[in-house]
């Protein structure tokens, strides 16, 4: 299983038998800042964004000085332990998804929450069979505060938290409905025996809602 640690600055696994194995905390030497949002890909790479709320104050993290030139997302490949930093234009990078086939990596960037220059959308890179992003054409602009986790569905269908409540996009773009919550969504994540009902993370509780619908499998 694959967990990000906050506070300490990096992406880790816990082992069957609860131990902990570092996976990468550093980027050329550098720290990282609050790695957030982890997907695997098939092929067993890791990919994982980074951005900086971690560290600017005790609030959501540790107050520390950034190490890094700005807030990314990285490729960790599990064989080699090496990291390659595949993004350089966003603002927050935060919740991450691959489409159903892995061509396309989907990311928000959630800058609006923190800087002026307002980003709340997530975007939509092709990726190469080296695994090299290219594109990042906006999929979605956030109506409702921003975009923080998603995930998908079956139909490639996108799942996403917002900050009132549950926003669902056709593969295309277009919004489809919405599962309003009375509080701001943070994250989403499918479950149960069959995968159709969504967890969603809020403000102060956590609910679940059975849906006719079945989330695609993670790797």
């Amino acid at each position: 299983m694959f967990v990000v640690i906050e506070g300490k600055w990096r992406v880790t696994r816990i082992e069957y038998d609860g131990s902990v194995t570092v996976l990468a905390d550093r980027f050329q030497g550098k720290r990282f800042n609050s790695p957030n949002d982890v997907v695997v890909r098939s092929d067993g790479t890791i990919w994982f964004s980074d951005p900086a709320y971690g560290i600017e104050s005790d609030y959501e993290g540790f107050q520390a000085e950034p190490e890094l030139d700005g807030e990314h997302v990285y490729r960790l490949d599990p064989n080699t332990g090496g990291i390659t930093q595949v993004t350089t234009d966003f603002s927050c990078p935060n919740g991450l998804a691959f489409s159903l086939d892995e061509q396309t990596l989907y990311i928000a960037d959630s800058g609006g929450t923190r800087y002026p220059s307002g980003e709340h959308h997530i975007r939509a890179f092709s990726v190469s069979a080296g695994g090299a992003l290219s594109g990042g054409e906006v999929f979605a602009e956030c109506e409702q505060g921003v975009f923080d986790g998603f995930r998908l569905d079956t139909l490639g269908r996108i799942w996403t938290s917002a900050m009132d409540g549950v926003h669902c996009y056709h593969p295309d773009g277009t919004l489809l409905g919405k599962i309003f919550v009375t509080e701001e969504v943070s994250n989403v994540c499918f479950g149960g025996p069959k995968r159709n009902r969504l967890f969603i993370t809020a403000s102060t509780s956590v609910y679940a809602v059975l849906l006719p619908t079945t989330g695609a499998l993670l790797f």
